[in-house]
């Protein structure tokens, strides 16, 4: 059956060569997958996907999220995608990221949440203990959306955030607010996002 499965492959490629085609890179399972995870996105309208190094790369993306509710309303945040080979078997690395206009360069984010560190490790359970192969990019981009709608103070990375916004929301709108103007919020500076 295996060697069945070779000769029809071997035929498919001198077909293709016979053709005038050169062979074409055999894509991962992961890659298979992603692809149809990305034909088949429904994205809210303010989330946008890209691709920087073209669509050759479909491994590794971009997602763009504005907010249009919540603490986070106006914002614009960035994250980048690395999707392992094995995806849907591993989750994808995700990152916050930020584009500095000015430079034309994408650096680690800083932003004030309670679920996303300094270092723009994201902190969202089915990137985690609760990913299954079932699910897919859509799920992750709408897990990531609703960190900025409902920001989650009770699975922390930035724990003095998420002990802002449990004991005094109003003062976590506040830094939020800052934050997202390029200020500071106690110690650390924060890039503008508005």
């Amino acid at each position: 059956m295996i060697k069945l499965f070779k000769v029809k492959e071997k035929q498919r490629e001198l077909a293709e060569n016979a053709n005038g085609k050169t062979p074409g890179k055999k894509q991962s399972a992961g890659e298979l997958r992603l692809h149809k995870d990305i034909s088949e996105l429904n994205l809210p309208k303010s989330c946008v996907i890209s691709f920087p190094n073209g669509k050759d790369d479909l491994m590794n993306f971009e997602v763009t999220i504005r907010p249009d509710d919540g603490y986070y309303l106006g914002g614009t945040f960035l994250f980048s995608f690395n999707v392992s080979p094995i995806y849907p078997h591993e989750a994808p690395k995700v990152k916050c990221k930020t584009k500095v206009i000015k430079h034309v360069h994408a650096s680690m984010m800083q932003v004030y949440h309670p679920n996303i560190d300094l270092e723009g490790n994201v902190c969202l359970n089915i990137l985690r203990e609760d990913w299954k192969p079932v699910l897919n990019i859509n799920t992750i981009i709408y897990g990531l959306f609703h960190l900025f709608t409902e920001p989650n103070y009770e699975d922390p990375l930035n724990h003095d955030a998420a002990a802002v916004l449990r004991d005094n929301p109003k003062l976590f709108e506040s830094n939020v607010r800052r934050a997202m103007a390029g200020g500071y919020v106690g110690q650390t500076l924060f890039p503008r996002c508005l």
